[in-house]
Order: C-alpha cells, then sequence, then structure tokens
C-alpha cells in the first residue's frame, strides 16, 4: 500500500549504462547510475575513470571515501557513518518528497577492508535500505551487492518482483563477484525471502543464499555468531516507532487530493433553497472543512499510532471506530449549530475517510497477508464509498431543506 511501498516506477530507462561512457559506481547525475568499471549491473569494461573520480555532469555521492582494486576493476568504499546529505535525503525521503527516486546505482561497494573472504551482504538499491546496511556494519570489512529494485525497499520489492531471484543471480553475474571472493555464499535479508527463491539462485549464478536478519541493526550479532540467526533476529516487529514514521509520507500522500476537495466541500456547503449561499458556504464549509481534518488526523495519525489498542482486527473498521469518535467530538462541539441531519452527515464523512486512510497502513504491517489485505479492501471500499455518498447527499440535502 502507499504508506510502505514508494509508487512501482522504472527507471531503467532513465539510466545511462556504463557503455556509454558513465562514471564509477557511486557517481551520479539527476539519477543515480549505474557503475561506469568492470563491477557494474551493465557488465561491460569501461575506460579508466577521471584521475578526479569525477566527470563533467556527474559528482560523487558523499558516503563514497575512495575506491579499491579488485581483479574486476576499482569498486567505491563507502562510509559506515551518515553525513549531511545523508541526513537530508533521510528526511525528505521520510516525508515523501522524491521518495521514489531516492535511489543509488546498483553495483558492487566496500565497507572497511574487505578480501576474498568477507562476507557479501545483498541490499536494495533505495537508499534508505541502503544506509541502513552501511551504517550496521561498522568496524566489519565486507562487500555490499545492490540490486536494482527500482529505487524500492527491500520488503516492498520482494512483493513487487524487482528484489527477485533472477535479479539476484544477474547481478552476481554482471559484477563478476565470482572473481572477487573466494567463497560462494550470500547474505540476504529475510525480509527479501518473498520474491528469492534460494536454491534457484545457486542453480543461476552458484552462489548459497544465507537468509540475514530482519533488521539491520543485527547483521553485526549474526556475523560473529556464525551467521546463525536467533529467534529475537527472526521476528518481524511494527514498534510505535516504526508505525509513527509512517505517518509523514501518509500526509505527503493527502496533499494533492486535499486541493480538489476542500474547494468541493465549501461549494456544496452553499448549495440551498437559494441555489447557492456565499454565508451558508462559508459557514457550514468551515465545518465540513473541520470535519475533513479530522479524518484524516484520525486516519493517517491516530490509526497508526494507536493500532494494537484499536477494536477490531480489519484496518478499515479500526479506522471506522476513531472516525466515528471524531464524529461525536464535533457534533458536541457544534452542538446547536448545525441540525441532526448535518451532524449526521459530517459524522459519516469523517468515518469513510478515516476508514480508508487507516486500511493503506495494512501494506506496511506484519499483521496481515496479501490475501487478507486485497479481501478487506474489496469489503471496505464499496462501503466506504457508500458512506462518503450518503454523507454528500444528507449534507447537500440539509442546504435545501434544513434539518
Amino acid at each position: 500500500m502507499a504508506s510502505c511501498c514508494p509508487e512501482e516506477k522504472d527507471n531503467r530507462t532513465s539510466f545511462p549504462c556504463a557503455c556509454q561512457e558513465t562514471p564509477a559506481a557511486g557517481l551520479t547525475s539527476d539519477f543515480p547510475v549505474f557503475s561506469g568499471n568492470a563491477a557494474s549491473c551493465c557488465g561491460s569494461q569501461p575506460a579508466e575513470p577521471h584521475a578526479s573520480d569525477e566527470s563533467p555532469g556527474f559528482r560523487r555521492w558523499g558516503f563514497v571515501e575512495g575506491f579499491m582494486e579488485t581483479p574486476v576493476g576499482r569498486v567505491p568504499r563507502v562510509s559506515t557513518r551518515l553525513n549531511r546529505e545523508d541526513r537530508l535525503g533521510t528526511v525528505s525521503a521520510r516525508l515523501g518528497i522524491g521518495r521514489d527516486s531516492y535511489s543509488i546505482a546498483p553495483g558492487i561497494y566496500g565497507v572497511g577492508s574487505p578480501d576474498e573472504g568477507s562476507p557479501v551482504m545483498v541490499t536494495a538499491n533505495y537508499k534508505l535500505s541502503f544506509d541502513a546496511l552501511r551504517c550496521s556494519l561498522t568496524g566489519i570489512n565486507a562487500w555490499i551487492l545492490v540490486l536494482d529494485t527500482r529505487s524500492i525497499n527491500v520488503w516492498c520489492a520482494a512483493g513487487k518482483g524487482t528484489f527477485s531471484t533472477r535479479e539476484v543471480a544477474d547481478c552476481v553475474k554482471s559484477t563478476g563477484l565470482e572473481k572477487i571472493v573466494a567463497h560462494r555464499r550470500l547474505v540476504l535479508p529475510q525480509l527479501s525471502a518473498t520474491g528469492v527463491a534460494a536454491r534457484q539462485v545457486k542453480t543461476l549464478c552458484g552462489f548459497e543464499v544465507i537468509w540475514g536478519p530482519v533488521h539491520a541493526k543485527h547483521i553485526n550479532a549474526f556475523l560473529e555468531s556464525g551467521m546463525k540467526a536467533t529467534p529475537a533476529m527472526r521476528k518481524v516487529t511494527f514498534s510505535f516507532r516504526e508505525r509513527v514514521e509512517l505517518i509523514p509520507v501518509e500526509l505527503n500522500h493527502m496533499g494533492k487530493p486535499t486541493l480538489y476537495l476542500i474547494p468541493a466541500l465549501f461549494l456544496l456547503s452553499g448549495l440551498g433553497q437559494g441555489f447557492f449561499s456565499i454565508s451558508a458556504a462559508f459557514y457550514r464549509g468551515i465545518s465540513a472543512v473541520l470535519a475533513y481534518v479530522l479524518a484524516v488526523a484520525a486516519g493517517a495519525v491516530l490509526a497508526p499510532a494507536m493500532l494494537p489498542w484499536l477494536p477490531g482486527r480489519a484496518f478499515a473498521i479500526k479506522g471506522a471506530g476513531l472516525g466515528a469518535a471524531a464524529g461525536a467530538v464535533l457534533s458536541a462541539a457544534f452542538a446547536g449549530q448545525l441540525a441532526r441531519s448535518e451532524m449526521l452527515a459530517l459524522t459519516l464523512f469523517i468515518m469513510a475517510v478515516s476508514s480508508y486512510l487507516a486500511m493503506n497502513f495494512t501494506g506496511s504491517t506484519p499483521f496481515t497477508s496479501p490475501t487478507g489485505v486485497e479481501k478487506e479492501m474489496r469489503r471496505a471500499i464499496p462501503a466506504q464509498a457508500a458512506g462518503a455518498l450518503a454523507a454528500v447527499i444528507l449534507w447537500v440535502s440539509a442546504g435545501f431543506f434544513g434539518g
């Protein structure tokens, strides 16, 4: 759903290829570009990069500390600490700004001073996923194999088919990984398991898949234990902080609909016996807009924050319950100023919008399965649409006939 996954966007045609005189991995233009060395996902051997590792029109990512020589060419060495640019990018992505294109070049990267025996960690080219992994590798010598997941995070990319068996095998082959390391093991994040068939990966590229922990913060302990995961490392969480982090993205998605909805609410509020009343549009419109604000607050803010404590199993019902409570608060605030039919209309409107927004979070939680999400949507969306339509009819009718 929208709260979890950025919109699937195939930027493959927007990336210049290494064989078209692109610079080394870690150099970017308006879009992150494929590696410009033999360790790229493009697979061809380019000319030697600039002495300064820069080319006209390109810049080097700040997280690239330098380059190391390998049997397949120069590979970027990356920092395990976030710099100012990384932090600003993280904030922007959390707010939903540029989230769909916040990615890095697919290919092979190094952390510390890796050698042929160092582990190979696999991740998505969504930069938040990459940052989470590299920051967990402080003090560890490792290789990072970055797949082209079209700027989508690991979990969502696995579900969408961009973090896949074929993508893993193809990236292993195109980067020449078998020439860089002596072992034949890949550590994949557990949340990619829905999109990757481990046996097929070994058949296609000769590398064995080892499932790493759910969270990157456990990577260090996982490696120290000989790549053995504890039950805690296998547990998928959806903590208060993890839920709250999704709220800004959901609010950002509401920006465009809000631009159309608020004028529509004022227009509908002005309809009445004299066909249209500016004063009614203003006074009734304020209460309608306030109802919308309460609906967004209930469905997009309170629902994820209070998720474990809300009654009901379906997210749509949780949101509708919060909407009913918000409607009761609004009715109490406008008691004596609005007719009963108007208060009922606003309550139905709040419930429909809040229910829909809360349902968006089903794609972000381990509580539901894909089939469960689809089943809930098939049942809830018609009910939400009916509730919104009933609210509009009651609201407009009240303007003509009173309460």
